[in-house]
């Protein structure tokens, strides 16, 4: 299967990708012979890749070439979910920081529904354990350079904070000082570091 590819192949359990870049017509014609050489690896093993497959032009200026896999033309994609992320041709996270806020959000709203106490000792390890997660894997992954996206992922925290009994009337600094937390901002750029 890798043998005489020109482009990066990357292989997973159950996924294929096959990237390279399209400055001319050559990095084009690259590309549609690494699919023909899948299609006939496809063949010969007996898998079918055309169900599956499809194009996400990425990048400004992008030329958005078609291909075909075998005798069909494959369709493009404005975006496409990958290993939970999705990826949009303009690389755009704030899709992503929404998502994650989202989920957030909601575990969150089910411990203050579903737990009657509302003790530091209680309601900051299931913080930790349940919401802040989501909240960190999507400042780590995908990296929010927006203030709007990190506002929308500190309120979450904002929230949480103010779960816990004798923090609700103190400021957002004060609350944070108090629980031993940092904001997410300055979380991030500790992971830069």
């Amino acid at each position: 299967m890798d043998s005489g590819t020109e482009c990066t192949l990357s292989k997973f359990a159950d996924d294929t990708k096959l990237c390279g870049v399209v400055g001319m017509l050559e990095g084009r014609d690259a590309i549609q012979r690494d699919r023909d050489r899948l299609e006939r690896w496809a063949c010969v093993n007996r898998l079918n890749f055309k169900a599956k497959c499809k194009v996400l032009h990425m990048g400004r200026g992008n030329p958005k070439h078609k291909y075909r896999l075998g005798g069909e033309w494959l369709e493009s994609s404005p975006e496409e979910k990958d290993l939970g992320s999705l990826v949009d041709e303009k690389l755009n996270m704030s899709w992503q920081c929404e998502l994650a806020a989202q989920k957030a959000s909601c575990i969150l709203g089910c411990i203050k529904r579903s737990v009657a106490s509302r003790l530091r000792e209680v309601i900051l390890p299931l913080y930790f354990a349940l919401v802040r997660p989501y909240l960190e894997y999507c400042i780590q992954l995908w990296s929010p350079q927006q203030k709007k996206d990190m506002d929308v992922l500190e309120r979450v925290q904002r929230r949480a904070t103010k779960i816990i009994r004798g923090q609700e009337y103190l400021s957002y600094e004060d609350r944070l000082r108090e629980l031993g937390l940092f904001s997410l901002e300055k979380r991030r750029l500790w992971g830069d570091i």
